[in-house]
């Protein structure tokens, strides 16, 4: 795992770990995803989209708090990757898929409840978006 996370940024803020599952590249996030914090997973995913791989994940597994900003890295980064590169959101619990949800936004993302189902899905082309 490579630790990518700030941690000048302070204890509220997220970090980010890059792990590599074959040509799978999994972004994990801890902490807030908020105005402050989703520049830094931008980065990430952008650092990550740079490797090629053939799909990637953004597990919010971890995440405690998760503002319009962190949404917004979400679905720029679903439009960047299009039909090129696999991609998914693992978003389960109140402060992570009840956003996504009461703002339609799990309606134009590929959202899973647990990481081996995003890795499953992502990897199977028949299932992308």
């Amino acid at each position: 795992m490579i630790d990518v996370g700030n941690e000048d940024a302070g204890p509220a803020a997220s970090g980010t770990v890059e792990e590599w599952f074959g040509r799978v590249v999994v972004i994990a996030v801890s902490g807030d995803l908020d105005m402050v914090t989703a520049p830094r997973l931008n980065v990430a995913i952008d650092a990550a989209i740079r490797k090629d791989p053939q799909a990637l994940v953004v597990d919010l597994s971890a995440v405690d708090f998760l503002a319009s900003a962190g949404m917004g890295v979400l679905i720029a980064a679903s439009q960047r990757l299009a039909n090129s590169t696999g991609f998914g959101v693992v978003a389960h619990g109140p402060a992570t898929s009840r956003p996504l949800m009461l703002l339609g936004i799990d309606s134009l993302l590929d959202v899973f409840d647990t990481l081996d189902e995003a890795l499953t899905s992502v990897t199977t082309p028949a299932t992308r978006r």
